[in-house]
């Protein structure tokens, strides 16, 4: 199967900028904010956006892994020493197709009784089946149930996204 680029290493450079801007914009005053990316390509752009955050405003980040299982979702995990109870959580993953990664993903997060509650995507596709609002998105598409995205991105390096 043919993969179509959709977004080249420096269009996610710059859609991650945005985004930061967008971060710090709409939580200017909170200080610090906990980056949280879902295993493995959400924790990664979580990185990234973290050192952008970092390098453009004065907001204190902290970016930490989220634990899914997508073959058994409901066994998602953060790590026990980890206290957010009254902060600012931005939830991070790489595509949001259905919305249930993302819903999966919330429920431990909320468990721990959050101050608030973002969410980011690289991508979004437009037909969610599950109601989940995405805060910050890179790019949106209108796509067909029969195509796939993926975002491929190493530790490190600048996400790409395709469209098969």
């Amino acid at each position: 199967m043919q993969r179509k680029i959709i977004l080249t290493a420096e269009q996610s450079k710059m859609k991650l900028r945005r985004m930061a801007f967008q971060i710090e914009e709409h939580n200017r005053g909170v200080g610090e904010i906990y980056l949280m990316g879902i295993r493995e390509s959400g924790f990664l752009i979580a990185q990234l956006l973290g050192a952008m955050i970092t390098e453009l405003t004065t907001l204190n980040v902290q970016v930490h892994p989220v634990v899914i299982d997508k073959r058994s979702p409901l066994h998602c995990t953060l790590a026990s020493d980890l206290d957010i109870k009254d902060r600012t959580i931005v939830l991070i993953d790489d595509v949001v197709n259905s919305g249930k990664t993302m819903l999966y993903a919330l429920l431990p997060i909320l468990n721990a009784s959050p101050k608030n509650v973002q969410t980011l995507t690289l991508v979004e596709r437009s037909y969610k089946t599950f109601p989940v609002h995405v805060d910050y998105v890179g790019i949106s598409l209108s796509t067909t149930l029969h195509d796939h995205i993926t975002v491929d991105i190493q530790p490190g390096q600048l996400p790409e996204a395709f469209l098969h």
